[in-house]
This record gives C-alpha cells, sequence and structure tokens, in this order.
C-alpha cells in the first residue's frame, strides 16, 4: 500500500507543490492511501454560497443541477465550484481505515461520520444523484470519498436525526466562533440572521452577551424574521437589504444611538455584503465573515476607503470544540431544534 502525506499533497495533480484545497485537480481514485480513509458516501450537504450559485446559473432545474454538480468533480476530482471556491462537507459510512492510522484514530468500518474539511479538498467520486434537496442545499448521492489523515470529522451523535446532524455540522464553525468572540455586554449585529447559521449565531450571542448586551438581527424580509422572533433570538429585528452599505449602516446607527456594533457577524450567502458589515462595526470592533461569497479584496480595500479601522476575520470553518458547541445547541433549544427539524431535516 502507497504511503501518504498526512495533509494529501501526494493526490495533487495540479498544480504541483499546492495543498488539495488550493490545487485545480486532484486524484480522485478511490485505492486509499496507507493514511486515509475510505468513506461510502450518503449525502453531500453544498455550502449556501455553492449550492446557491449552481441553483442560479441552472435556473433552479433540478437536472441540470446534477449535471453541473458532476461536471464539477469530474473535472477537479472535488467539489470545488469553479466561481464560489467553496464545497461543503458530507455524511457517510467508515468503508476502510489506512493501516497507518492504527492507534491515531477511534474510526472502525461501520462508523457513521460528518467530515468536517471542505468538499474543496476532499477526492470525491459520484457515480448517482439520488436525491436534490434544494431547500436545504443537500444532495444524497451513491459515491466514495477520501478522508486525509489530518481531516476532521465528528461521529453522527445518536441523539439527533443525522439529516439535522448534517444540517448544524455544516456551519458549526459560525456559532463556535461567535461564542469565542462576544463578550458579556456587547453590541452584536448579525446580518442574515435568519438563515442556518444565521439563527445559531444569534442564539450564542444572546447567551455570551447577556442582559447587559444587545443582539441585532438583520434579515432580508419581515417573513424571515418572523420565525427568529418566535423564538426569542435577539433584541432587535430589522429588515434589511445586505447590500445596501449605508442603508444597514444608518439602521444600526438609529439603533445603537451612534456608537455601532462591537462585533458584526456576516451569514450571507451572496456577494457585496462585505461594506454593509463594515460600516456596522465601531472603530476598533470586529467583523466576523462567515459567510464564503465573501471578497477579501472588497473588505480590505472597501474597509480602507471610508477610513474604518475594525478587526476582520475571515470565517474559517473549524475552531476547537465546535462539532459539540453547534450540537449543544439543538439539545439546549427546543424550539430552535424543532425549527431546523423543519426547515433542514
Amino acid at each position: 500500500m502507497k504511503k501518504g502525506n498526512p495533509f494529501g499533497t501526494h493526490r495533487v495533480i495540479e498544480p504541483k507543490g499546492v495543498l488539495p484545497q488550493p490545487a485545480l485537480k486532484i486524484d480522485n481514485t478511490m485505492e486509499i492511501y496507507d493514511n486515509e480513509i475510505l468513506i461510502d458516501v450518503q449525502t453531500l450537504n453544498v455550502d449556501s454560497a455553492s449550492f446557491t450559485q449552481i441553483s442560479d446559473q441552472a435556473n433552479g432545474d433540478v437536472e441540470k443541477i446534477k449535471e453541473i454538480m458532476k461536471g464539477i468533480v469530474a473535472e477537479r476530482g472535488k467539489h470545488q465550484n469553479p466561481v464560489t471556491g467553496s464545497g461543503g462537507m458530507l455524511i457517510g459510512t467508515v468503508a476502510e481505515v489506512g493501516p497507518a492510522l492504527e492507534g491515531k484514530t477511534d474510526l472502525k468500518v461501520g462508523d457513521k461520520i460528518a467530515t468536517l474539511v471542505s468538499l474543496s479538498l476532499t477526492p470525491l467520486v459520484i457515480d448517482e444523484i439520488i436525491d436534490v434537496r434544494k431547500d436545504i442545499d443537500q444532495v444524497d448521492i451513491k459515491g466514495k470519498a477520501i478522508l486525509f489523515e489530518s481531516g476532521i470529522y465528528a461521529k453522527i451523535p445518536t441523539d439527533l436525526p443525522e439529516n439535522l446532524a448534517l444540517s448544524v455540522l455544516d456551519v458549526a464553525g459560525a456559532p463556535a466562533q461567535t461564542a469565542k468572540l462576544v463578550k458579556p455586554g456587547d453590541t452584536v449585529v448579525v446580518i442574515g440572521g435568519a438563515g442556518k447559521s444565521g439563527m445559531l449565531c444569534l442564539y450564542e450571542a444572546k447567551k455570551r452577551a447577556g442582559i447587559s448586551g444587545k443582539v441585532i438581527c438583520i434579515a432580508h424580509r419581515e417573513s424571515s424574521l418572523e420565525k427568529v422572533k418566535k423564538l426569542n433570538l435577539a433584541d432587535v429585528y430589522l429588515v434589511g437589504e445586505a447590500t445596501d452599505a449605508v442603508g444597514i449602516y444608518e439602521d444600526i446607527m438609529k439603533e445603537t444611538d451612534g456608537e455601532l456594533a462591537d462585533i458584526v457577524i456576516n451569514c450571507v450567502s451572496r456577494q457585496n455584503t462585505e461594506m454593509s458589515s463594515i460600516l456596522a462595526t465601531k472603530d476598533r470592533g470586529t467583523v466576523y465573515f462567515f459567510s464564503m461569497a465573501t471578497s477579501f479584496t472588497k473588505a480590505a480595500l472597501g474597509a480602507e476607503g471610508v477610513g474604518k479601522d475594525v478587526n476582520m476575520i475571515i470565517g474559517n470553518g473549524y475552531t476547537k470544540d465546535h462539532a459539540d458547541i453547534a450540537l449543544q445547541i439543538m439539545r439546549e433549544s427546543k424550539g430552535l431544534k424543532e425549527l431546523y427539524q423543519k426547515l433542514y431535516a
């Protein structure tokens, strides 16, 4: 059996010398190296920015969506959207564990897991797309995937439905990072607060900011805000267009008596929302861009252009204990669990 690099560089075809995520093409043959894990894939949870782009490109046509997804994997050896650069994650069953991982992993054949690394770096083969659930960005397939030695994962919990766990784990980095960033008394704005990641961020923000803090939820439709209001996830609820930077700025100025926000969390899956987040943040405050639709160039040069001295954090999908933190929300909040089961499972 061939020996592999812990980070999967042995799978990179083009260009040589890079890691699997930025690579344009990787080897997706399903004969494992000595330090890899083979997975029988059940479901792909495509990240929101990527699925939105694919669906728009396909004009919502399911067969066209299937065709685009298969084409991406055929060309790249992984599901990495060439427009957004992002992927998603998967749920599946362990089919084989490389001998070099003996004693390094608790996984065994037959374990049901969710990978917590992006599909944009995961060797993948799609034999058949069985179902496309457009409303929750999930695609059921017959296929296989490879998890590298450095790849992180979570065993599917037995006390939560599988598709619910998959939906939550897909965005686990967002509430976990929120838990790290928010302090008692903070004013926190969540743009896209009525979405899958946004509601989890609101929950953690309200818990961490406490009674002396203020949590503001912004969504693009009043109907979207209603479900958030019913769960009391925020202190203030605003309807706003995330691409309208000046409009969002004026709304937050009004709600904070001109102080602006200590922390702004951007969970919007569409482009051109960087400046709304930046303008809503006070100087020396923090913007957390969780959305994969974020442009580093627009954020960096845009902040410079309006003279804003803010800390900007890229939405790293991983932070320590992120899976445990996100799944615990489903255990703590009966209302959120029921809503997520209805919307995303």
